[in-house]
């Protein structure tokens, strides 16, 4: 919890504003309440199914989006990010990651993929992909869509030289 809100305080101190899944508990709101802390502007997106399955942001500083699905979710946060960072995760981070590579891949979303790969969370993942462009699966340009940067300061350096303060990240 505390890389999460280590993140999301230093996305917001770079002037980068967040876009999340809505949660106030667990590493969700310990990003959220990482931004928020340092001013940043947070936007959070959930489903309106999970509305009595999560504790949900109830802070008047996060601009709460309540859509109809998952896969609306999914589609009004990329439309509204500029960039995205996969923090180390889950199911649901790996789902959103390798469905954002793909959209980036087809052009139809634009901005740099990057891990923010802790301690090495990732890399059997990126040895598993690096694996799968040895195999001619990935060829190297779609290899190159997928960053990697072992601390939040490196992942909005990252950022930085891509996008302008005041975007969004998801």
């Amino acid at each position: 919890m505390r890389l999460a809100e280590t993140f999301g305080r230093a996305l917001a101190e770079a002037g980068f504003g967040l876009i999340y899944g809505g949660g106030q508990v667990g590493l969700m709101g310990a990003l959220a309440e990482g931004a928020l802390a340092a001013g940043g502007e947070v936007i959070g997106i959930i489903p309106d199914f999970l509305l009595s399955k999560e504790i949900v942001s109830r802070d008047p500083r996060v601009d709460l989006r309540i859509v109809d699905s998952m896969h609306a979710r999914k589609a009004l946060a990329t439309s509204l990010a500029d960039g995205f960072v996969a923090l180390p995760g889950g199911y649901g981070t790996y789902e959103e990651l390798f469905e954002t590579i793909a959209q980036v891949k087809l052009g139809l979303v634009r901005g740099p993929v990057i891990l923010l790969n802790d301690g090495g969370f990732y890399d059997a993942l990126l040895a598993f992909i690096d694996a799968a462009a040895a195999a001619g699966f990935v060829n190297s340009r779609e290899r190159e869509l997928l960053m990697d940067e072992p601390t939040p300061s490196d992942a909005i350096s990252r950022l930085g030289q891509t996008l302008r303060p005041r975007s969004s990240t998801m």
